[in-house]
């Protein structure tokens, strides 16, 4: 890719010496409090066109109604929606609906030291046509990055690739009829067509976690992409969701594979997605769910996934993809801590594009390497994307709410 035990939750004004004795650096704090870094790149209109947008999405009811009415005005190819939807939530979440018309958004964040993750945002297709359109698509975006030192990566869903139901069977160890089991190596001929491509033009792949019961054929994908195209350096990385109680263990177990087996493991840490599917389904089939029992259970072992990812920095190139401020202000710690240099290549964070601007933009002013995930696509494309940023920030304590707090306190500081 081209170069971009017990964590201590605080570690304030960290003095790291050389062996010698020499001091080589001085730990400062990033302040993700400096809401005039986090929004320097938006003019006051843009910044409060963003907060109407926040306000109206601070509220459940709204969000779930016209979440509903969104799919319908979609089914129905109603003329009035996609203007709509580009003109408001698609403008904040998304970069654009094709690699050129995300050229602006990309080249703005990379004005301020933020790299951008393309991410075609098609997922849950059926049809071999639609597979085969994303796997066209996914590399036409490595050859876009590859011109580019502004995008390090793409992103790739295994669902855009896929049929959910054979990536099921396969999961379930069920033996896969003849036609099944073509369809199958046609999936592993297009996700190796882009990692090959990606290899060869020094472009990496993350390959993105899905739902516990259809994750092992993902694994084994990862895993093998992986042990093809890391031999030297990682190109491809798999994602670890830390929501999940067996994932810890599964992270190190990835890294001791991938030291046995001669390649270099590539880890993106998320914590996750797919929470109040999975406890549903557990509870619906009567099986244990795989989801943390709390929320502290998960941090700490995000937290703990971070510490074992910056100890083993040389041997293993990782990605924390957070918002949780709490989270990143640990990595930057242990990275000092470790005497790391804060932009080494196989240290990477990452926000999706339109929040957490006050991480994002700070950690990039304090030379850590960093970057946007920037999903792309036409409106009917990534609608559910859209749907979920909603749905899953909409609670009076969650995502919005802490989004908008930022935004607020940067236009009272403007006097705007």
């Amino acid at each position: 890719m081209k170069k971009i035990g017990k964590p201590v939750r605080k570690i304030p004004n960290l003095h790291i010496v050389a062996k010698g004795g020499r001091a080589t650096d001085s730990y400062i704090p990033v302040d993700f409090s400096n809401t005039e870094i986090a929004f320097a790149d938006k003019s006051d209109k843009e910044l409060k066109e963003t907060a109407r947008l926040f306000k109206l999405m601070n509220n459940p009811t709204l969000v779930n109604s016209g979440s509903k009415l969104a799919l319908i005005a979609a089914k129905l190819h109603l003329p009035f929606f996609d203007y709509f939807t580009k003109k408001t939530i698609f403008k904040q979440f998304c970069g654009g609906t094709t690699l050129l018309d995300s050229q602006d958004s990309i080249d703005r964040l990379y004005k301020y030291g933020v790299h951008s993750i393309l991410d075609y945002g098609a997922e849950g297709k059926e049809r071999e046509k639609d597979f085969n359109i994303t796997m066209n698509e996914n590399i036409r975006a490595i050859e876009f990055a590859a011109h580019q030192k502004s995008v390090p990566i793409i992103s790739t869903k295994i669902t855009g690739l896929a049929r959910f139901e054979l990536l099921e069977k396969a999961s379930n160890s069920t033996l896969l009829d003849g036609k099944e089991q073509e369809e199958f190596q046609n999936v592993l001929k297009r996700i190796d067509s882009i990692c090959h491509n990606a290899a060869r033009m020094d472009v990496g792949v993350f390959i993105d976690a899905e739902e516990s019961w259809i994750q092992p054929a993902v694994d084994m994908i990862a895993n093998q992409m992986m042990k093809r195209y890391n031999q030297k350096k990682a190109i491809v990385y798999n994602t670890f969701q830390l929501y999940r109680h067996d994932r810890l263990a599964y992270l190190m177990e990835s890294f001791d594979r991938a030291k046995q087996e001669g390649y270099m493991l590539g880890a993106k840490l998320v914590r996750g997605a797919y929470m109040d599917r999975e406890r549903l389904r557990a509870k619906e089939m009567g099986y244990p769910s795989p989801i943390q029992p709390t929320k502290k259970a998960t941090d700490h072992d995000f937290d703990l996934a971070t510490s074992f990812c910056v100890e083993n920095y040389k041997e293993m190139a990782s990605c924390f993809a957070t918002h949780n401020a709490e989270s990143t202000r640990l990595a930057t710690e242990l990275i000092a801590k470790k005497g790391i240099k804060k932009g080494h290549h196989h240290l990477l964070f990452a926000q999706l594009y339109g929040m957490s601007d006050h991480l994002t933009f700070n950690l990039a002013k304090s030379g850590y390497n960093v970057a946007k995930y920037l999903v792309y696509g036409q409106v009917k494309d990534v609608l559910s994307y859209l749907i979920r940023r909603s749905q899953e920030n909409s609670s009076v304590t969650g995502d919005m709410s802490r989004e908008l707090g930022f935004i607020m306190r940067e236009i009272k500081r403007r006097g705007i």
